[in-house]
């Protein structure tokens, strides 16, 4: 009898566990990406200045005040997620794990970007620009990645060129 308790307890360890831990970290990374997901949706509606890949101003419109704006951030993944994109890279093809950490990283750049253009009183951000790059941190022998993105662009304040001229 004590035997097979200890068979239990052994198994327990060994299996269930990190079977828990696992669903748990799953369980909470998707929690967290959503609420990020619906806080991103409710600031994209929330507006503020233009941001464009242009690099000249709107017919009709004169410039009166520049300056150069940058919104950064680091969006790391969850464990279960690079789980998930190293099993992918077994068989190949894309890793549609990793995209939504990239998409969560370029709209919260972008709309840091934004918001330090609003406090200079821009009304539109010309030649706006996303760089990115991986970030890879080594723990005994294990990666976690992570992505910093970086928008930047050009904040305008613009006036109507008749009132301009006037």
């Amino acid at each position: 009898m004590i035997a097979g308790a200890a068979g239990t307890g052994h198994f327990l360890v060994n299996v269930a566990v990190p079977l828990v831990l696992v669903a748990l970290g799953f369980v909470a990374g998707r929690i967290i990406e959503r609420r990020h997901f619906r806080s991103l949706s409710l600031r994209e509606a929330r507006g503020g200045p233009v941001l464009t890949n242009l690099k000249n101003l709107p017919e009709g419109r004169t410039l009166v005040s520049s300056r150069f704006c940058i919104g950064s951030v680091v969006i790391a993944s969850d464990y279960f997620k690079f789980f998930g994109a190293k099993l992918k890279t077994l068989v190949g093809g894309r890793l549609r794990t990793l995209e939504t950490m990239m998409e969560r990283g370029r709209r919260e750049a972008l709309l840091r970007l934004r918001d330090q253009a609003a406090r200079t009183g821009a009304d539109v951000v010309l030649a706006v620009r996303l760089e990115t790059s991986m970030i890879m941190r080594s723990e005994r022998g294990g990666t976690y990645p992570a992505a910093e993105v970086i928008a930047y662009g050009t904040a305008v304040k613009t006036a109507a060129a008749a009132e301009a001229d006037g």
